[in-house]
């Protein structure tokens, strides 16, 4: 095939490009008349994008508006778009295109080649697998993995457009919670009131003119704020050297030394991990015994302590020691006397807990943030300001004052005719356990007999605890899996069909920043031309509505133009929406009020006016409502509860391993970008061990190692550091997965050796920073890191596809029935502008007084004017979880 002049041109650039790396160019550069320069925002911050001759060649950073770009935008942006892990043209896994009604060879995922189909064929092949599983096991057995949205900062995300193509073809069954918070978003509405994880934090201009002590508890915003569910644009760094230049005192807990802690200069107190309940209560035991609690504040702010009293003092009926800093000494393996001068200084100092969500992603996490909260409550801070229980600073942008401005949303995912949930992190047995019924938040729920998986915008594989247990659920029970992504990740490496993706650079779409100030809304316009034959998530499925007779539904008969148009009228803009396009921002004004804006603080001033949205309208030291479940492993008060596994109960010479966020990802996002260059160790993930741990196994930096235990095994690169703390190895999750031929994972992908095991029976979620391995140096790995290069890829002979024969309109037909019933007014807007962040959360979830709880930090996101709120609260109220019994 000749090839024309410009295409040669564009092909050569992007080689090019992708050999030598992006440019960063200045706000002053002047480009010839061959190059555009286009303004668009990511998850990585806004940016102009210089483009020459149809490539990318390199961005502006917005130095006006992000206060710390980083290389993730500036060097990773480019090398992942051109990358040669870009899924190029459809793809289906050779033994499933070869027999797709008979054998299709599941445990070949991942070892053998794809063959290259035409979208005609790949949609008619998807649609046909899709309807076929419904009619034999019912939609219920349409399973999808697609819930975070994290796979771009636009308002067309894949999971939200699939929840709206499955709802009209009768409904599939979905995950609920998330991997992020999945614990306390359960837990903390009914001890405070509120999620909490997702909440919008203190205005930094209190902080820098209350707070005396900032207590991170696990919790690094200098790390974890260089990305947002949105845009990210950096502005809380400078501010928080302002607060330190006011003289605040920074506390680290964490078993290892944070980017936060060198930025700030934090002291660092070294802790166990999973033992912060520990000491929490050894600091509550203290400043009980010796008085320095507020009794005051406990009778007008709290309801519980006395329940909670008996077993800090060691009277509770389980039996258990009084509370003392000793005992939380022989835990925690922080000495009894620094217990001690930690919680006379707490006591006495207005001090901010900042609190992880890594904390909660561990056995029993639920504990966690409600025994900080219990000892903040005895200390009597929460709603003063600079003071009081914060679960969000880490992450977008908490602390930034909020506009309160309605932001741009998208199309409605619509209603979900199928109620079968799954946990996010409980893939692995519901595919092992169809039918088992199970417990969350006090309902029981039953798992699906799940055989199609539907994957897009979303790393499952890389995601969901515990791999090989993983592998051998799906290749015991999935027929069909679907991955609709950019990239050849580990989702779509282990897929049978792919559906090739655009990126976010080659599509229009629309975003907002920062995730709580909402304060700028941004265009994010196609930067350049979709890349081979990749699609962009709207069109794929919109092809697949069209199959299936409900494309006009899918549409509404509007154009992407027109949804994005739409939405940005509805903000009630200041800027006409041309206007808008052609700058690529929109700045809003913040309301002098929210810079003084304090967390919890309307209920501090009046609890009777303001009460919080628990059962009793106060802060639940210990929680009835939790009582009344009756759930084993999660009791009404915050206990130490041993973790199946910690450092405590390990073997010698195991290790304790943490998986924190990485550095310069989104998760897996990145992976294959050259930034993993500054950190990576011949080609694999670094882990972070300590001198001592180095030495007693004869590592070195930058040897290989292995991390491995009953569940599966690793190779790692080391990073030998005076930064982590003895019996503790740090792994940043994210890592694509390459298995040798012993099944270790070459690219040291954390979840090889994670527990499957659930948080508790109230929130079933994911426990991966719980997890003790061994450790030792590797000289035998087989190969260099072949996880980011592509699969082997074979050429099809024209497939005798007959499509009419499929009668795909007519199928899905009769699968929808009556499920395409109008919603009303308040459940029309609910899921259009309320659900927009993960899988809609059925409003059978939670309790009246829950809902206006959370939508306090949800109805800002959503846009809502004060008439939408009432309909949109009338609606939950009516289906609340509580609705029946009132």
């Amino acid at each position: 095939m000749s090839m024309s002049r410009r295409e040669f041109l564009k092909a050569s650039v992007a080689s090019a490009v992708a050999a030598n790396g992006l440019a960063w160019f200045g706000a002053s550069e002047v480009f010839g008349a061959d190059t555009v320069v286009i303004p668009s925002a990511s998850h990585w911050g806004p940016f102009k994008a210089v483009v020459k001759n149809g490539v990318l060649v390199g961005v502006q950073p917005l130095s006006d508006i992000d206060a710390m770009p980083t290389k993730m935008l500036t060097e990773g942006l480019i090398s992942r778009v051109y990358h040669k892990t870009r899924v190029q043209y459809p793809m289906v896994r050779k033994s499933y295109l070869a027999n797709p009604t008979g054998d299709v060879k599941p445990h070949l995922r991942g070892k053998e080649p794809f063959v290259r189909v035409t979208w005609d064929e790949i949609l008619a092949i998807t649609a046909n697998a899709i309807l076929t599983t419904a009619e034999q096991h019912g939609n219920e057995a349409l399973f999808s993995s697609s819930y975070g949205g994290w796979s771009h900062a636009g308002l067309l995300r894949p999971q939200v457009l699939q929840g709206r193509l499955f709802g009209l073809i009768g409904g599939h069954s979905v995950t609920t919670g998330d991997y992020s918070g999945g614990a306390s978003q359960i837990s903390l509405p009914h001890i405070i009131g509120d999620m909490e994880v997702y909440s919008p934090q203190t205005a930094w201009e209190v902080m820098a003119e209350h707070t005396e002590v900032m207590v991170w508890v696990g919790c690094d915003p200098w790390k974890n704020n260089r990305i947002e569910y949105t845009v990210a644009d950096h502005q809380m760094f400078p501010r928080w050297q302002l607060i330190k230049d006011r003289g605040v005192k920074f506390i680290s807990i964490n078993p290892q030394y944070t980017t936060t802690d060198e930025a700030l200069g934090s002291e660092w107190v070294k802790i166990v991990p999973n033992t912060d309940v520990a000491l929490f209560l050894g600091m509550a035991y203290h400043v009980y015994t010796t008085g320095k609690y507020d009794k005051a504040y406990l009778d007008k702010y709290t309801v519980g302590f006395d329940k909670f009293l008996p077993y800090l003092l060691g009277k509770d009926a389980d039996g258990t020691p009084p509370k003392t800093p000793e005992w939380a000494a022989k835990i925690t393996g922080i000495p009894a006397q620094k217990i001690v001068e930690l919680a006379e200084l707490f006591a006495t100092k207005r001090t901010q807990f900042a609190g992880a969500w890594a904390l909660q992603r561990a056995h029993h996490g639920e504990m966690t943030h409600w025994a900080i909260i219990n000892f903040a409550a005895m200390l009597g801070k929460i709603g003063k300001p600079g003071q009081g229980v914060g679960f969000s600073w880490h992450y977008g942008g908490g602390g930034m004052p909020q506009s309160t401005h309605p932001m741009p949303v998208g199309l409605s995912q619509g209603r979900n005719p199928i109620k079968s949930r799954c946990p996010a992190s409980r893939i692995s047995e519901m595919l092992m356990n169809p039918g088992k019924q199970y417990t969350r938040d006090g309902a029981t729920h039953t798992y699906p007999d799940v055989h199609l998986i539907y994957n897009a915008g979303n790393n499952f594989m890389s995601h969901q605890q515990n791999t090989n247990e993983l592998l051998r659920a799906m290749n015991g029970k999935v027929r069909t899996v679907i991955c609709q992504d950019p990239w050849w990740c580990a989702s779509s490496r282990f897929a049978d069909i792919v559906l090739p993706a655009t990126s976010a650079l080659e599509r229009d779409d629309m975003s907002s920043g920062g995730t709580y100030s909402n304060d700028k809304i941004y265009a994010m316009r196609q930067v350049i031309q979709p890349y081979g034959e990749s699609l962009d998530d709207f069109e794929i499925f919109r092809r697949l509505g069209d199959l299936m007779g409900v494309g006009f539904q899918f549409t509404e008969g509007k154009t992407v133009p027109q949804i994005l148009r739409e939405s940005y009228d509805r903000t009630n803009p200041t800027v006409p929406f041309d206007e808008f396009w052609e700058k690529g921002i929109v700045r809003i004004d913040v309301p002098e009020k929210m810079r003084k804006w304090v967390r919890h603080g309307d209920f501090y001033t009046d609890p009777v006016k303001n009460p919080l949205h628990t059962k009793s309208g106060k802060i639940e030291l210990y929680c009835s409502e939790i009582d009344s479940f009756k759930i084993p492993d999660c009791p009404p008060i915050p206990k130490f509860l041993e973790p199946a596994e910690y450092l405590g109960n390990a073997k010698p010479g195991q290790v304790h391993v943490v998986s924190p966020h990485p550095f310069n990802r989104v998760h897996s996002q990145m992976a294959q970008a050259d930034v993993r260059k500054y950190e990576n160790v011949k080609g694999r993930q670094h882990v972070r061990i300590s001198a001592e741990d180095a030495k007693a196994n004869g590592i070195k930096n930058g040897d290989l190692v292995e991390l491995h235990n009953e569940r599966g095994a690793l190779i790692a690169g080391a990073v030998v550091t005076d930064q982590i703390m003895k019996g503790v190895v740090s792994l940043e999750e994210g890592n694509w997965i390459q298995l040798d031929s012993r099944g270790r994972c070459n690219s040291g992908a954390i979840n090889m050796i994670t527990t499957s095991v659930a948080s508790s029976g109230l929130s079933q979620a994911t426990s991966a920073n719980t997890c003790i391995a061994s450790l030792k140096k590797c000289t035998d790995a087989e190969s260099e890191n072949r996880a980011y290069e592509p699969p082997p890829v074979e050429k099809a002979a024209k497939l005798a596809l007959d499509v009419a024969g499929m009668k795909l309109f007519e199928r899905a037909a009769a699968l929808k029935g009556a499920t395409m019933a109008s919603m009303t007014p308040g459940e029309k807007l609910f899921y259009e502008r309320c659900t927009l962040c993960h899988v809609p959360r059925e409003p059978g979830d939670y309790t009246k007084k829950q809902w206006h709880g959370i939508t306090q930090s949800m109805f800002p996101r959503a846009g809502l004017d004060d008439a939408q709120k009432k309909i949109v609260l009338d609606f939950l109220e009516k289906n609340a979880k509580d609705a029946a019994a009132m």
